[in-house]
């Protein structure tokens, strides 16, 4: 998330077209998952956008933007890693990618069956989804994503593990403040490590 509609929207563009510039580049089939990962990000962006244009609330983009952060990125995350690693290296990477399975069930279950609602809250968004054991269910998901990464034997994949684990502790606590959500800037650096990622595999 940005910190406005405006920064959402630009940021989602341009995460967008680096993710075009990943998928162009890919030469080895099992890197297009990740490869498109900034595709998803940026389509994330764009619809926090609409989210805010509608001033929150528990309308489609609120739900939608649930769907991709919540049940989706757990599992495209793992699984990317997966496909793009040697044969020799899935077997260790399958943990990662059960773990980020069983999440994204539990996560889907409650959108399915639970209100999710966004509301502003002066430079961010807060979304509240009733979700039961949220500690484990966040550890479950930090397993999967920065877990997977971590596990990769690539060292640009393992960088960007530890980037995303960085970045993802200083935005929750800037978001937990109030104050303002750096998760575009961190979505738009993971994307640019990505391309550089696809580009040396060519």
């Amino acid at each position: 998330m940005c910190w406005s509609a405006t920064a959402d929207l630009w940021a989602g563009l341009g995460i967008g077209a680096v993710g075009l510039a990943s998928i162009a580049s890919v030469r080895r089939p099992g890197d297009a998952p990740l490869a498109a990962l900034p595709l998803l990000l940026g389509a994330h962006q764009v619809v926090e956008a609409a989210v805010w244009r509608s001033g929150g609330g528990a309308g489609p983009a609120t739900l939608a933007w649930a769907v991709i952060a919540l049940p989706l990125l757990p599992v495209w995350v793992p699984a990317g890693v997966l496909t793009a690693a040697l044969p020799a290296d899935r077997r260790r990477l399958l943990a990662p990618l059960a773990v980020g399975c069983a999440t994204a069930a539990v996560l889907a279950y409650r959108l399915a069956t639970r209100p999710v609602t966004a509301e502003i809250r002066g430079h961010t968004l807060g979304y509240v989804v009733d979700l039961p054991y949220a500690a484990l269910l966040i550890a479950g998901y930090l397993l999967a994503t920065v877990g997977a990464l971590l596990l990769a034997r690539d060292r640009i994949l393992r960088l960007l593990g530890l980037l995303t684990g960085a970045g993802a502790v200083v935005c929750a606590l800037l978001w937990s403040a109030e104050f303002v959500s750096t998760w575009c800037a961190l979505a738009a650096v993971a994307s640019v490590v990505l391309l550089v990622w696809v580009r040396s595999r060519a």
